[in-house]
């Protein structure tokens, strides 16, 4: 391959030799001993990311076909027909609940005035009204504690009136006194 005069010459059939790739190796290898770890969760990060968008667009491509579907213009009125029929029923069954009530409270009203009326005129006759005035007493209380809870107030109270724990009187039981001064009595 040499050519008179020592040049070099280039030979054109001869085919070029495959180089090989292992000047790559110690660059790869310190890259992996650096930043190997690092690499992985990058990886599996990646992997989990693309699994995510994959999920969120298959749900809304299927989320967009349902929403096609429900805007349906019949359904959407038989929908929006169903819900001003529920609506109408429940405001029907309210206003019967609030006419019973009223019904109810005006039969208690009438029941107090006339048992009112019959004590006035038992004491226009000079009767005794007391054994009319407890039961009715007793209906007004019955229609009292249906309509409104009453607290109880006749708690008896957790100390008297005059206890003052900074005086040291008034404890009772639990006063501290010294004991004696001097020798023991013993012997």
């Amino acid at each position: 391959m040499e050519a008179e005069g020592g040049a070099r010459v280039r030979n054109e059939d001869v085919p070029p030799q495959n180089q090989d790739l292992s000047f790559l190796l110690p660059s790869v290898a310190t890259l992996l001993s650096d930043y190997g770890w690092y690499l992985v969760f990058l990886c599996v990060g990646g992997f989990l990311l693309i699994q995510h968008l994959r999920k969120n667009r298959s749900t809304n491509n299927q989320s967009s076909s349902v929403t096609a579907e429900s805007q349906d213009p019949v359904s959407v009125v038989r929908r929006q027909e169903a819900l001003e029929a529920s609506r109408r029923r429940m405001q029907e069954e309210q206003d019967a609940r609030a006419a019973e009530f009223r019904e109810k409270q005006q039969r208690l009203e009438e029941e107090k005035r006339r048992q009112k009326i019959e004590m006035w005129e038992s004491m226009k006759e000079g009767k005794s009204y007391k054994g009319n005035a407890k039961v009715a007493q007793q209906n007004t209380e019955e229609a009292a504690s249906t309509s409104s809870l009453r607290p109880k107030t006749d708690k008896k109270p957790l100390r008297n009136s005059g206890y003052n724990p900074l005086t040291g009187d008034g404890g009772g039981t639990c006063s501290f006194r010294p004991g004696r001064r001097g020798p023991s009595a013993g012997g």
